[in-house]
């Protein structure tokens, strides 16, 4: 199975054991959600996950968009095809998918190919597809063709960038929190916050707050999706 595209083909062949067990596998299932729902799929990258959330089939747009070979990407997690500063609520949508308390979500990602310069800001559909026997869920995964990742791209480069407190005090400046309170929390002087802001505005070269956070999640430093904000530790020294 790994390596193949059955996603490609409007009636891919069944599963074997399926077949023999009569009842369509999810992955035969996802071939004709997906010639129901995309007719045209130039420009469509598509993929099927298993339970575990582990890429099983793709399209060559998909292996195109990562840049790998089948071999390469089927096997892996999706978590992987994503940067870490969406990864913890995109799992929660997924979870949801598994336990059956949606059917579908769309979500905004940011996914990253091989080599961090690749990285690309793209909407992505998950649908649930039902088997026919117990744990025999699996997802379609769609994220439109970035043909000019020169528009989409995101800044992603993962270095460590800040210390321990700088981060502490970037998650409190996203939060809204003002300084005297800031540096209460963090037992530091009003002038040492100051301090640290001043050092991480030149970091991320910006002029005010506003703007470093601003830049903070542009850069995927700042997680996506959780609150309060929290600083992806890949950024961390």
């Amino acid at each position: 199975m790994k390596g193949s595209n059955l996603l490609l083909n409007s009636a891919p062949a069944p599963v074997e054991s399926a077949r023999t067990a009569g009842y369509d596998s999810p992955l035969d299932q996802v071939g004709r959600v997906t010639a129901r729902q995309q007719p045209e799929q130039q420009g469509l990258c598509m993929a099927s996950l298993d339970s575990a959330l582990t890429i099983q089939q793709a399209n060559q747009e998909f292996f195109r968009q990562f840049n790998g070979s089948s071999e390469e990407i089927c096997g892996r997690s999706i978590r992987e095809v994503v940067h870490p500063s969406v990864q913890q609520p995109l799992m929660r949508q997924f979870s949801n998918l598994l336990e059956g308390k949606r059917e579908r979500f769309v979500a905004p990602v940011i996914a990253v190919g091989r080599g961090e310069e690749s990285a690309f800001s793209v909407p992505l559909t998950a649908v649930a597809v039902r088997g026919g026997l117990p744990d025999t869920t699996a997802i379609l995964v769609m994220m439109p063709t970035t043909r000019s990742p020169e528009g989409a791209r995101v800044v992603t480069n993962r270095k460590k960038i800040l210390s321990e407190m700088d981060a502490r005090i970037l998650e409190g400046i996203a939060a809204g929190v003002s300084t005297i309170p800031l540096a209460a929390k963090l037992y530091l002087s009003r002038q040492g916050v100051e301090y640290h802001v001043t050092c991480l505005l030149r970091k991320l070269k910006v002029p005010n707050r506003a703007a470093l956070v601003s830049r903070a999640y542009s850069m995927g430093v700042l997680t996506v999706g959780t609150w309060p904000p929290k600083v992806v530790e890949d950024f961390v020294k």
